[in-house]
């Protein structure tokens, strides 16, 4: 085992893609797999258990489906001395947890939250945002740069997974509006491929309006917002009843207005949109009532 020895378990299409980007920048790179068929054409030492494969290498990667899998994986296995990095989508909780295992069996803890496809793991295009141990990061952030953009989000092992989930949120929230408004489209009469560029010039515009949202909901200040709630309000009425004239009925339309519906009944009709967040509060409390 060398000091440059890396171990990826997990040869999914981003297991590959990592193992693959190792290899290509001359590191002794050892491979597991629950089949380890998908470790065919690769110029990597195949392990037969994850505890061989561990036992070869310094870093450790762990790109698998789930929290519950990693967990499988790395149970019994001689950590020791090791940097484990887990790439594995999952909740902050989880990361914190998988964090304190690893410090219990004498490793450090990196968490990573990959924005990037397979294909372009490795180039300019790829990012991962990483919480965890500082010492996993400084010692292999050469290696770690390796497969895109690297930003350390601090010693909190959750942090990473905390940006990840709400920015996941945005993104599945996006293309759900996205696919609810090509049926809209549809149902009118319009193909989704001549509504879509004049869809994006319109989302482009509105990123300075985030951008305001943002700095609102971090102040706590919703005053004297261009976009009311009372007039948002009024905009959604409108649409809910558009849709489902159309038959294209879109419960994500009725919750964000439930949303709205609450800030406006306690008074706060002409303050910004962005006080809508505030209504998630009183969701949460309601459940945990309940």
């Amino acid at each position: 085992m060398t000091s440059e020895a890396i171990t990826v378990l997990g040869l999914g299409n981003l297991g590959r893609a990592l193992a693959e980007t190792f290899l290509r920048h001359g590191h002794s790179t050892t491979v597991w797999n629950r089949s380890a068929a998908k470790a065919s054409g690769l110029a990597a030492t195949v392990a037969a258990t994850p505890a061989e494969a561990v036992a070869d290498g310094d870093l450790v990667v762990v790109a698998v489906l789930d929290n519950q899998v990693a967990q499988q994986v790395l149970r019994g296995v001689d950590m020791r001395g090791r940097a484990l990095v887990n790439l594995t989508s999952g909740t902050p909780d989880e990361a914190r947890e998988l964090a304190r295992w690893a410090e219990d069996n004498g490793a450090k803890y990196l968490h990573g939250a990959v924005y990037a496809v397979p294909q372009t793991i490795g180039t300019a295009e790829s990012s991962i945002n990483y919480s965890g141990s500082p010492a996993v990061h400084e010692r292999w952030q050469k290696q770690l740069a390796l497969l895109g953009k690297v930003t350390f989000l601090g010693e909190d092992a959750g942090r990473a997974s905390g940006y990840d989930v709400a920015i996941l949120s945005g993104m599945y929230g996006l293309i759900g509006g996205f696919l609810h408004a090509a049926a809209l489209a549809r149902a009118g009469g319009i193909k989704a491929a001549e509504l879509t560029p004049m869809m994006l010039s319109w989302l482009t515009d509105m990123h300075p309006a985030l951008v305001t949202f943002a700095e609102e909901i971090d102040n706590g200040n919703y005053a004297g917002g261009e976009s009311s709630l009372a007039m948002n309000q009024s905009g959604l009425a409108m649409l809910i009843r558009a849709v489902e004239t159309q038959g294209v009925p879109f419960a994500a339309l009725d919750e964000l207005k439930a949303l709205v519906d609450r800030q406006v009944a306690d008074g706060h009709g002409e303050e910004s949109l962005a006080r809508a967040v505030e209504s998630f509060r009183g969701v949460a409390s309601q459940r945990l009532a309940g």
